[in-house]
C-alpha cells in the first residue's frame, strides 16, 4: 500500500445544511456509478485516493474545496451513496465517535463480500495502523477525528483520514491505498500535499529514520528499568529543553515548558513492560502494541539518538503544497499530469450524468472554479 497524499486545510466548523448534502448524495451516486461502469471499483478508490482528485470531487458536488468539511461531508456522503450491493464498494467508518465503528462497519462489509475471516481481521489491521502510523509515527501536531476505510468486493481498500491541530487551526487530510507492498512503516506515501510545511516534524516513517527504527526496536526489547536508568541518564548527557525537539506532537496535553531532554513526563512504563513481553520483531509491531503513542515513539527516537547516535528525521514529510495566488485564492497544484486526468476524467463523468441541464452547468463550472486561472498557460 501507498500513502497517497495529504492535504492541509483550514478549519471550518458547523455541518453542511440538508438540502445540500441531498442534492450532493444524488450526485455523487450519479457520477461514482459513470466511473465505476467505465472504470471499475479498484480505479475508483484510486482516485479517491489522490489528494487532489478527492478535492476536486468535493468542488463538482459544490462542497467548498478550501475547507476541512470537505473530507468529512464528502466521505459522508459516499456512504450514504455507495452501496456493497450495488456498486461493489462499502465505505466505512466516518467523523468522531463514528470512527470507532469501523471494525465493525468492515465486518458488515465483509460478510457482504463473502471475506474469510482471516481477510477481515487483515483488514481490521490495516485500518488500525494507517491510523497508528499518521496519529504516531508521523508527529507534526495533528490528533486523528476522522477515519474513513473504503472497501471493494476484490478486497482493496482506501483509507482517508484527517487530524486537527489547535496550534495553528487547520486540519491535515492523509490518504492511503492498497498497493503490492505490506510495509506500513517506511515512506509508504506515493505523494503527500499540503499548505502548512512545519519547521520540525518526527518522521519515524522516513528513509532517514531507518537506523532510529532499529534502535527503537532494540530499546523496547530491553527490560523496562534499564529502559528507565537510560532515559534518566539522558538529563545528564543534555539540557536542553523538549520544546526544540519536539515543537509540535499529537500529545495532550503539549506543554511549551517541558523541563529537561528526559523521558516524556506522560510516558507509562506498564506500556513500556507491556512492549518489553511482546519483544517486536519490527518497527511496525512495536506501533501496534496496544497503548504505544506518540510519547512513547517519541522518547525512544530521543533515546536512539543521545545514547547510540541514531537520528531520526525531523524533516515534514509533505512534499508538495498548495501555492496560493489571485483574490479566490484558486489552488496551482504541483502535479499538472494528475491535474489533466482528475479534470478530464470528473467533465465527462458530470456530462454523461442522469441530471438535469442546469445542474450539469452547475457542476461544470464549480471545477472551472476550482482549477487556476492561468491553467493550460
Amino acid at each position: 500500500m501507498y500513502r497517497t497524499g495529504v492535504a492541509n486545510l483550514p478549519l471550518h466548523y458547523g455541518k453542511a445544511p440538508s438540502w445540500l448534502t441531498l442534492r450532493m448524495c444524488k450526485l455523487a451516486k450519479e457520477l461514482a456509478n459513470i466511473m465505476i461502469q467505465e472504470h471499475g471499483t479498484t480505479k475508483f478508490i484510486k482516485r479517491l485516493s489522490d489528494a487532489y482528485w478527492f478535492q476536486a470531487f468535493g468542488c463538482v458536488l459544490a462542497y467548498d474545496w478550501h475547507s476541512s468539511g470537505v473530507t468529512t461531508v464528502v466521505t459522508g456522503i459516499l456512504k450514504n451513496a455507495l452501496s456493497p450491493e450495488e456498486h461493489g464498494i462499502a465505505v466505512c467508518g466516518g467523523k468522531g465517535k463514528t470512527s470507532r465503528k469501523t471494525p465493525s462497519d468492515i465486518a458488515a462489509a465483509g460478510e457482504k463480500f463473502g471475506f474469510s475471516e482471516d481477510t477481515i481481521k487483515k483488514l481490521t489491521y490495516t485500518s488500525k495502523m494507517t491510523a497508528k502510523v499518521d496519529n504516531t509515527a508521523i508527529q507534526a501536531g495533528y490528533k486523528l477525528y476522522h477515519h474513513a476505510f473504503i472497501l471493494t468486493k476484490d478486497e482493496k481498500w482506501s483509507v482517508i483520514q484527517q487530524g486537527m491541530s489547535s496550534q495553528d487551526h487547520t486540519a491535515r487530510r492523509y490518504h492511503w491505498l492498497s498497493d503490492n507492498t505490506t510495509n506500513f512503516v517506511v515512506e509508504p506515501h506515493k505523494a503527500i500535499v499540503g499548505n502548512v510545511k512545519h519547521p520540525k516534524v518526527l518522521n519515524m516513517t522516513a528513509k532517514k529514520s531507518e537506523g532510529a527504527r532499529k534502535a527503537s526496536i532494540d530499546l523496547a526489547k530491553e527490560p523496562t528499568s534499564k529502559i528507565m536508568r537510560l532515559f534518566e541518564s539522558t538529563r545528564s548527557l543534555n539540557q536542553r529543553t523538549l520544546q526544540e525537539w519536539f515543537p509540535e506532537t499529537n500529545c495532550e496535553p503539549y506543554q511549551r515548558s517541558v523541563e529537561a531532554l528526559n523521558m516524556p513526563r506522560n510516558i507509562s512504563w506498564k506500556i513500556m513492560k507491556r512492549v518489553y513481553e511482546f519483544q517486536p520483531k519490527n518497527y511496525e509491531e512495536l506501533l501496534s502494541v496496544k497503548g504505544v503513542g506518540p510519547a512513547t515513539v517519541r522518547g525512544l527516537a530521543l533515546v536512539a539518538e543521545l545514547i547510540y547516535g541514531e537520528k531520526a528525521s525531523w524533516k515534514d514529510p509533505v512534499k508538495f503544497s498548495f501555492a496560493y495566488g489571485g483574490k479566490d485564492g484558486v489552488p496551482f497544484p504541483v502535479d499538472r499530469k494528475a491535474m489533466d486526468e482528475s479534470i478530464v476524467l470528473l467533465q465527462m463523468s458530470v456530462k454523461a450524468a442522469k441530471i438535469g441541464d442546469k445542474e450539469k452547468t452547475r457542476s461544470l463550472q464549480r471545477l472551472r472554479q476550482f482549477v487556476p486561472a492561468n491553467y493550460g498557460d
